[in-house]
């Protein structure tokens, strides 16, 4: 007896199980994704802010440090080109000097009342001298009836009296003369001292 060949079995997928399981698949994907993002390179509008502001920042305080050295610059500027002017003007003065001096001895030397005009000349040119290099900042050293002062004065010669209070000025050979305050020439003097027996005799009295 023959058996009848027996017809192969199919397996038809049910519709909804086929789609319950690509939904399975998708999701699974979309939750690895999510997990392990790739990445894009691009950063958040919030770093690039703080980027910016740290840029602004260091611009702003490069941009102060060279306003302060530029500053500086033109007041060193300025003082070295005073100094450079006041040191010319001094220049001019200490070869003018000489010239007051010779003033000077020309008015002593001429007592002569027949040089009167003379003297009145030569007394109006100096004083047009005097004023001339006066308002620049010069002036003269008082010497005549002070204290003798080393700062100030250079003794050569000594008088040795009692009339007058040791260190006395007594009398002055040639003027000194300050510029800004500062010593151009000193003042040439005569100085009073007292020798030692008087000074040794004082001191026993007390």
């Amino acid at each position: 007896m023959v058996k009848p060949k027996r017809e192969e079995e199919s397996v038809t997928p049910i519709d909804g199980y086929r789609v319950e399981r690509e939904a399975e698949s998708s999701t699974f994907a979309g939750d690895a994704s999510s997990a392990d993002p790739a990445p894009t390179g691009e950063t958040s509008p919030a770093s690039e802010l703080l980027k910016l502001k740290a840029e602004k920042e260091e611009l702003l305080q490069t941009l102060v440090r060279r306003q302060a050295d530029f500053e500086n610059f033109r007041k060193r500027t300025e003082r070295d080109r005073h100094e450079e002017g006041r040191r010319g003007v001094e220049r001019l003065i200490l070869d003018l000097i000489p010239v007051m001096d010779a003033f000077d001895r020309a008015l002593q030397g001429h007592d002569d009342p027949a040089y009167e005009e003379y003297r009145k000349g030569v007394t109006m040119i100096r004083k047009q001298l005097w004023d001339s290099i006066s308002k620049h900042g010069v002036q003269r050293i008082e010497a005549a009836g002070k204290m003798f002062d080393p700062h100030m004065h250079q003794a050569i010669e000594r008088l040795e009296s009692e009339e007058y209070p040791d260190g006395f000025v007594v009398a002055v050979f040639q003027d000194g003369y300050l510029f800004h305050g500062r010593v151009l020439r000193p003042a040439i003097v005569r100085v009073a001292v007292h020798d030692g027996e008087g000074a040794n005799s004082s001191t026993n009295e007390n």
